[in-house]
């Protein structure tokens, strides 16, 4: 779909590419199609770990930010309108004035809201509809200023647009932050550990000597450096479901996430659960919270040898599982 847009907006002459200079691409997933842009010219500017694996064993530049001296830009629109927005100034904002800025996105992400919410602001070309989605192409300027992302603060804690929960601690992670014991293992793995809420209860527990933060999102991570100084805390930036850990861990927290954009996918929580199972030593606990509905009960009874409902309410339910059974 990515790439039929994209197509769509170079074969029309909607978007005319600068005959020279980067095209930052900003946010796409894993799976997106961008060989309709110039392979050699193309810079993945993407923030989630996963996708910056995936484009970068494809052999395509890879960067966290935007470089300086890009001549054009494609978004694809994130579903969250204060990332959006924020991705759109941002690119503005690195862009020189007048060069062209292309946005593609999914109808059930809102591209017919920023469409009109950026025909407010200024010049935009007609949207160009294709497989669900639409695409249109608008100058760069300083119109979108305003627009830039700015941390917020809640409850104490510093987030940003775009990333999970940013408008304060999920309901899930504020259940199983008032699950965990008053003493934890000496080394603990925070799994997902987004802005630093569970992060920061766990080391006003008892016996925590290291504590280690994994976040697949980088501007989550970000956050959680600012929110957990602890020097007990390591930040690594990775795809929790690979990432392994230096030593065995004695427990591992986590509330996994179990959406691929906007579909459900069980499979990720699953690989969540494995990841745990593994990085955990022989007597080590999972603490963890997901919502019941999800089919997390029998992958449970395969990797541990106890597990023990905990707490909860009746959208979410807190587990214990000690003792992971090593695959054979």
């Amino acid at each position: 779909m990515r790439a039929t847009r994209l197509s769509l907006a170079l074969d029309s002459a909607a978007f005319v590419l600068p005959e020279t200079g980067p095209i930052a691409v900003m946010r796409p997933r894993a799976g997106d199609d961008l060989s309709p842009l110039p392979r050699e010219r193309v810079v993945v500017v993407t923030g989630f770990k996963p996708d910056f694996d995936h484009f970068t064993a494809r052999g395509l530049t890879c960067a966290t930010d935007l470089p300086e001296d890009i001549a054009a830009a494609v978004i694809c629109l994130p579903r969250a309108k204060a990332e959006a927005r924020a991705m759109l100034a941002a690119a503005c904002a690195a862009l020189p004035p007048g060069a062209p800025v292309l946005v593609d996105g999914q109808k059930t992400d809102g591209v017919d809201a920023i469409y009109k919410d950026l025909r407010a602001r200024g010049p935009v070309g007609e949207a160009q509809a294709k497989a669900h989605g639409k695409v249109f192409v608008f100058p760069a300027s300083d119109a979108l200023a305003d627009w830039a992302a700015r941390p917020a603060q809640v409850d104490g804690f510093t987030t940003l647009p775009g990333v999970f929960s940013a408008d304060g601690p999920d309901r899930g992670s504020a259940l199983l932050a008032t699950a965990l014991p008053a003493k934890l293992p000496s080394r603990v793995v925070d799994l997902g550990a987004g802005w630093g809420y569970l992060s920061q209860h766990i080391l006003t527990r008892d016996g925590v000597k290291e504590l280690h933060l994994v976040e697949a999102e980088k501007a989550a991570l970000d956050c959680a450096r600012l929110n957990v100084t602890d020097a007990r805390a390591q930040f690594h930036w990775a795809d929790a479901t690979v990432w392994q850990v230096p030593h065995l861990a004695g427990a591992v927290v986590c509330n996994p996430p179990f959406h691929t954009g906007r579909d459900a996918d069980p499979a990720l929580g699953l690989a969540f659960l494995q990841a745990a199972r593994k990085m955990l030593a022989p007597d080590g606990t999972l603490w963890l919270v997901a919502n019941r509905h999800l089919p997390y009960d029998a992958a449970l009874r395969a990797a541990f040898r106890e597990i023990e409902e905990i707490g909860g309410d009746g959208a979410f339910r807190v587990t214990r599982a000690a003792y992971p059974i090593r695959s054979r």
